[in-house]
């Protein structure tokens, strides 16, 4: 395991030096953000890594706990990916994910068993630690506009790897997607030594989770692991692998605005959408390359699955694909998930955003990923305004 401490400091410099005419330029709220960023982010980094040394002479038998049939939820960005992932999070006797608090407060199984002390003590008083964090939880990360976030919920377990430098992720916290890796093109521009180190490092946190958990399967949805996912059946041979599809009209704009809304929490880009050209190029990737490894890699381990299919079938097509990929199923399944849609339902967020205003049109998205289209008998109309989607009257 490898810090990649040039890309950290390379960021770093660009953030304080090389900032003119860059989204990350150096205003009052980007300062803010830098200060709080470097003041938190370098002594957490710095208790991870020794607790990660400390994993190595306590609990080392997790170097060789199995990480079997474990489930990769693919896609591009705004593909129903997130609603999948919470859905299956309600079923816990099969599986288990990383949680916002597993991938930054503790991902390590020292971390761990220190926060199980903790707890303990806690509640012995009372809890007030934990009410504390609860009412952080509401009043903050649940607020996050498009994508509500919660220590307690499932994320995208790809944010693990920030704990070594190496992730897609760096670019939401330092917009110089110029100056990173081509991780969104992971399998075909690294080297592979790279995409090894990087690989070799994600595999350790899962069966660290795992391990400390003692969970059967771990179930993780990342869409940028599209872009790894030769690399990703490489490291775990018997996984199981959902990728989803959206129609791009939806999918495309959706992603853009998403990731600027990202980039203005941390930052302050003097455009209201930036980087439009190169999303719209690795969206590109992030579809054509996955479809066109599992077309060349069949398999019943495999599953490509549209949308629409999910939204208006939810329960049926999870049970499915448990039958398929030899998962337990149980009688209390149905209303394990029949909660999680209520609980997506009651958290769905509307935002507004206008592909036009994006430099988009209609015609140039149809033509770009006319294959798509072609391929998934996309509708090509001039898609509604962003709403609720019945999902919960779906599945009943």
């Amino acid at each position: 395991m490898i810090y990649n401490f040039s890309l950290f400091w390379r960021m770093t410099y660009r953030s304080f030096i090389k900032t003119a005419n860059t989204p990350g330029r150096l205003t009052k709220k980007r300062l803010i953000f830098l200060a709080l960023f470097y003041i938190v982010w370098i002594p957490v980094t710095i208790f991870t890594w020794i607790c990660l040394g400390l994993d190595e002479i306590f609990f080392p038998a997790y170097k060789n706990h199995p990480v079997e049939k474990p489930l990769f939820i693919l896609s591009n960005y705004r593909s129903g990916s997130t609603f999948l992932h919470r859905l299956l999070s309600h079923d816990q006797r099969n599986f288990t994910s990383m949680r916002t608090w597993d991938i930054y407060i503790a991902p390590t199984i020292t971390q761990r068993k220190i926060v199980e002390f903790l707890k303990k003590i806690d509640s012995l008083i009372g809890s007030p630690i934990y009410k504390i964090i609860k009412k952080i939880d509401q009043i903050g990360l649940q607020r996050v506009d498009i994508h509500p976030i919660s220590f307690f919920e499932p994320e995208e377990d790809e944010n693990i790897l920030l704990h070594n430098w190496s992730s897609f992720m760096v670019v939401y916290l330092f917009p110089f997607l110029e100056s990173l890796p081509p991780y969104q093109y992971f399998d075909r521009d690294l080297p592979t030594d790279e995409k090894n180190r990087v690989m070799a490092f994600y595999k350790s946190m899962l069966q660290r989770h795992l391990y400390a958990t003692g969970s059967s399967y771990f179930v993780s949805k990342n869409p940028s692991f599209s872009a790894k996912i030769s690399t990703l059946k490489e490291f775990f041979p018997d996984a199981r692998i959902i990728y989803l599809a959206r129609n791009p009209l939806d999918m495309l704009p959706s992603t853009v605005s998403w990731l600027n809304y990202a980039w203005n929490v941390f930052s302050e880009p003097a455009e209201k959408y930036i980087y439009t050209k190169e999303i719209c190029e690795f969206s590109q990737y992030w579809y054509r390359y996955p479809l066109q490894y599992l077309d060349e890699n069949p398999s019943a381990n495999h599953l490509i699955l549209p949308y629409r299919d999910l939204i208006n079938n939810p329960i049926g097509v999870v049970h499915s694909f448990y039958e398929q990929f030899g998962y337990k199923d149980y009688p209390a399944l149905t209303d394990a998930f029949m909660e999680g849609i209520k609980a997506t339902e009651a958290r769905r967020s509307i935002h507004d955003y206008s592909y036009k205003e994006m430099g988009y049109t209609r015609e140039g998205i149809i033509n770009t990923f006319s294959d798509i289209f072609e391929r998934f008998d996309f509708d090509k109309r001039e898609p509604a305004q962003i709403k609720s989607e019945p999902i919960l009257e779906a599945a009943k």
